[in-house]
């Protein structure tokens, strides 16, 4: 379908298309294999400036919306997922600085990350703190010109490799959500640290860590916006970031669906290509029809979005809820389709559905997002 793309949005695509065939396609499913983090990918990524999309004109970057980044996002994710949300998880650290920072903050953080020196992640999810961010326990006390962070952040994407977390943490623990304040904590800090690498059955290249702050020294101009504001940051943070994952299912779905038409016109059983039976043609027909539904929905939201920053709640979570159930379902299907084949390391389908399930549980697992629908519909209603 055509979406009548400008100059600057499909020269992401075709920049982030090319990464994707020469760089990522090859190595995936050796960095799923290894358990490794996708360094030199994510640098070539830098140098093709696609870091800079979200960062506005005036910190160094292109100055896209949600769209582009939406774009970039899918065709990364055509080649792995794992190094595609390497990519977003920076996005998604720097979004409390672009949404609450000052001046000061954004001028020495952005054009870092626009430039890919150095990538971003975000702290929010402890043990007892997932969906239920209220649970957090992390607490910030002032002490002269510094803050004292303590606590632990759990299952953080690029934690270890990313040298600028955005970090969650109770400054007013009696006061619930509105005691929550974010803070930019830097690799390096006095007393900061990390716990070991996860291993995950999917997104197996992304690095995935705890991070940990004992008596975790910054200087006081670490605050992002005021104290007490950090949970109102974090929502507006998470309905910025959800189209963008929600795109990671469209990618994915993508790649899966090309593997499986290609197999079933090469796959003969019976003395013909099992795609010319009707039960497979139905299956390939489904879906088709689900991906270019999702993708309509994900475009559609991204560009809300861009448009209407202050009414994007429902509009994120149906996007993120539709696509990557889309995704589960699709790929799950490439596997069916490719049979026994589809089971072994050896064809890409197997991975492409490990992959597909994380989508359904981060940023807000699929039963919040329905939660979020559902409210916001009540709002509408009465």
């Amino acid at each position: 379908m055509d979406y009548f793309f400008t100059e600057q949005q499909q020269m992401i695509i075709d920049t982030a298309r090319e990464i994707t065939n020469e760089k990522i396609i090859p190595a995936r499913a050796e960095l799923d294999e290894k358990n490794q983090f996708p360094r030199a990918i994510l640098e070539d990524i830098a140098k093709a400036d696609l870091f800079s999309i979200f960062v506005p004109e005036e910190y160094g970057g292109l100055g896209g919306g949600g769209f582009e980044i939406v774009l970039a996002m899918e065709e990364l994710a055509r080649g792995c997922v794992g190094v595609a949300t390497s990519f977003a998880a920076s996005a998604l650290g720097i979004f409390p600085v672009m949404i609450a920072g000052s001046n000061e903050q954004k001028q020495k953080y952005l054009p870092d990350i626009a430039s890919g020196a150095r990538w971003a992640a975000f702290g929010l999810t402890e043990a007892n703190a997932g969906s239920d961010a209220a649970g957090i326990r992390t607490t910030a006390v002032e002490d002269g010109d510094c803050w004292v962070l303590n606590g632990t952040k759990q299952w953080i994407t690029n934690g270890g490799e990313s040298q600028i977390y955005s970090i969650v943490a109770m400054t007013d623990p009696n006061k619930g959500p509105r005691g929550a304040s974010i803070f930019v904590v830097e690799d390096g800090d006095p007393g900061f640290s990390y716990g070991k690498k996860e291993d995950k059955m999917g997104i197996r290249s992304s690095s995935t860590r705890e991070l940990i702050m004992k008596d975790c020294r910054i200087p006081r101009d670490r605050l992002v916006g005021r104290r007490g504001t950090g949970f109102i940051t974090v929502m507006k943070t998470l309905d910025l970031s959800r189209p963008g994952i929600a795109s990671l299912g469209i990618g994915l779905a993508q790649a899966a669906l090309d593997e499986a038409v290609t197999y079933a016109k090469q796959r003969v059983q019976f003395g013909k290509p099992i795609i010319s039976f009707q039960a497979v043609q139905h299956m390939l027909a489904d879906m088709a029809i689900q991906l270019e539904a999702g993708r309509a929905l994900v475009y559609a939201a991204a560009k809300h979005i861009d448009s209407h920053p202050k009414d994007m709640s429902k509009v994120s979570s149906m996007c993120k809820v539709f696509a990557t159930d889309m995704a589960m379902k699709v790929t799950t299907d490439a596997v069916q389709i490719l049979g026994g084949y589809g089971y072994m390391k050896e064809y890409p389908v197997e991975k492409m559905m490990r992959d597909a399930k994380i989508l359904q549980i981060y940023e807000g697992t699929n039963q919040i997002q329905r939660n979020v629908v559902g409210q916001e519909l009540n709002k509408e209603y009465s």
